[in-house]
């Protein structure tokens, strides 16, 4: 389900693209989703957009049996395990983002890792459509994931900081401003394939103009080499009374070890 020449895209761009690495699943995503957007769950959001509907919402997996099957089913813990270099593939969280037809808000350029309260140098995202998707696909600046400091983390509603503590941020990066100085990955993508991303890899996507949704699930997951870190505030997702303490592995109860050793 992911080749050698794949694995070692991803460790030097922090992102790649594997067609149809979730094509027999693609059903069930799609039911899982509409369940989801039918009974949204406590972190449940859409957006502030004024135009469309940008819906997503996130940790479900455990009430909704659809993404339960595909995350302890499918290959899914084996791909990350391979794509992280890892012998252990251990489940953070779930995320579904839908964007429908006629919403011309932007996901902002961003990394993942400072909204998150773990770190490593082996984590992985899957970002997996479940509607065929071109201009709305996601958009990567390759190489991103080995910059020395993390991108400013911003709420999307209004772009004002995340945290409320200051710390040494790089500012949010504009590389359609300057495209000479970034190199900006995307793909036309069918249901069932797969984008695979580090957690610090920058970033973005465009809004949905076209005249299909864009629905997607997101997968994530930590490998070996993840501990828990200190945020200066409320993480997101913020996992409220987990009790982990810096530099600790994440506690399996809550965060289940699918694979542990690869074959």
């Amino acid at each position: 389900m992911i080749t050698q020449a794949q694995i070692e895209t991803f460790q030097r761009d922090g992102v790649v693209m594997i067609p149809g690495a979730f094509r027999d699943w693609v059903d069930l995503i799609r039911d899982g989703i509409d369940r989801n957007m039918a009974e949204p769950g406590e972190y449940g959001s859409e957006n502030s957009v004024t135009e469309g509907r940008f819906f997503d919402d996130y940790c479900n997996w455990t009430r909704i049996p659809e993404f339960e099957r595909i995350i302890r089913e499918s290959a899914a813990g084996e791909i990350a395990a391979r794509a992280m270099k890892s012998n252990s593939a251990q489940f953070f969280h779930d995320h579904v983002l839908v964007k429908e037809p006629g919403t011309p808000k932007p996901t902002p350029w961003h990394q993942d890792g400072p909204y998150y309260f773990v770190e490593g140098e082996q984590t992985v995202s899957m970002w997996i459509p479940a509607d065929p998707v071109k201009e709305a696909s996601l958009r990567f600046i390759a190489g991103s994931h080995r910059w020395e400091r993390m991108i400013r983390p911003v709420s999307w509603a209004d772009d004002s900081d995340f945290y409320d503590k200051k710390q040494d941020w790089t500012p949010v990066p504009d590389p359609d401003a300057n495209p000479e100085d970034s190199k900006v990955l995307e793909w036309p993508m069918e249901p069932g394939d797969a984008v695979l991303f580090d957690f610090r890899t920058a970033h973005g996507a465009r809004g949905n103009l076209q005249p299909n949704r864009r629905r997607a699930l997101s997968l994530r997951w930590v490998g070996d080499d993840a501990r828990y870190v200190e945020r200066p505030g409320r993480t997101s997702p913020p996992f409220p009374g987990h009790d982990m303490k810096q530099g600790q592995k994440l506690r399996e109860d809550w965060f289940p070890v699918i694979l542990d050793k690869v074959g």
